[in-house]
């Protein structure tokens, strides 16, 4: 378990470094604050949910490796990735965490004003939902899949969705997105943003990997796309979608791989991760790990469907 926050306390931020393989890397160390958000931001509308409130909990944030940072919730992933050059968010969860990745990103020491990328795995409320106010305090380019963007402006799901007409959907559209094809890149300061196209948990996932050192100690970091067959019950992977979910998994498995992390922390077992300390984010087998979860989760979905005929 990560040591709570003493009440109403403010303690200094740490980054400790740690010596393994000869190079210097950056042990993720839990950051401990207590801080009000700005009464200037404005209001973001909270979308309910049944996990939200849980989704949504604080979490203190870390530095994963070299300048690659964890600023999102307990229950929601959002990266920073500091290039040099502007900084770089991966995902802005629901929009009533947008507060608290802002008061995580200035307890690095980080402006939302200095982000210049938001780049989007998949457009579900809650991984999109906060971007429309990411990128209005920010000015940043946000930068996603053909599929993902046409969501993004439409502010709910495309009817090819897996999980098209449940109940929770809809969160505050993003108008002007970039497309990146299917192994294209985007390059910010000294470090380029490679796209993977994961289809299956939806039809407009999408993964990133790019490459952080530390000294000569140099790690391919993934932030692999939520690959699972979650769907309506009505929805049936069946029909052709496994396909994807298979190729996907193919995909995120055969990726140089050596950190990996994901749009929500447990598939990553973030949690586990920080209380084993260490190194214990570097990892070349989890992106294959993660890979046969999906394929396994995948395979009792369709046992399911086939039972339901």
């Amino acid at each position: 378990m990560l040591p709570e926050e003493p009440a109403g306390a403010r303690q200094s931020l740490e980054l400790r470094d740690a010596k393994y393989k000869g190079g210097t890397a950056y042990l993720a160390v839990p950051l401990f604050f207590a801080a009000a958000v700005s009464a200037d931001q404005p209001p973001n509308p909270s979308i309910d949910c049944r996990s939200c409130v849980e989704w949504n909990i604080s979490h203190a944030p870390f530095r994963i490796f070299g300048n690659t940072y964890y600023v999102g919730t307990d229950g929601l992933s959002v990266i920073l990735i500091d290039s040099g050059d502007g900084l770089v968010l991966l995902d802005g969860a629901l929009p009533q965490s947008v507060p608290l990745v802002i008061k995580n990103m200035k307890a690095l020491g980080f402006a939302i004003e200095d982000v210049k990328l938001i780049a989007l795995s998949h457009a579900h409320y809650d991984h999109a939902g906060g971007i429309a106010a990411l990128q209005r305090l920010s000015g940043a380019r946000v930068v996603t899949s053909r599929h993902a963007a046409e969501t993004l402006s439409r502010g709910d799901l495309l009817e090819d969705d897996p999980q098209y007409g449940g109940d929770t959907t809809a969160f505050p559209a993003v108008n002007g997105a970039e497309i990146v094809e299917d192994g294209g890149s985007v390059e910010i300061g000294d470090i380029a943003f490679t796209a993977v196209y994961t289809p299956g948990h939806t039809p407009g996932g999408l993964s990133w990997t790019w490459r952080n050192c530390v000294a000569s100690d140099c790690r391919q970091l993934v932030y692999a796309d939520s690959v699972g067959a979650v769907a309506g019950n009505t929805y049936r992977y069946s029909d052709g979608a496994a396909e994807q979910v298979r190729a996907s998994a193919a995909a995120i498995a055969g990726l140089d791989c050596d950190i990996l992390l994901s749009p929500h922390p447990f598939l990553f077992r973030m949690h586990e991760k920080l209380e084993q300390g260490g190194d214990a984010f570097i990892d070349g087998g989890e992106c294959r790990s993660y890979a046969e979860t999906a394929l396994e989760g995948l395979e009792r979905r369709l046992a399911r469907e086939s039972d339901s005929e």
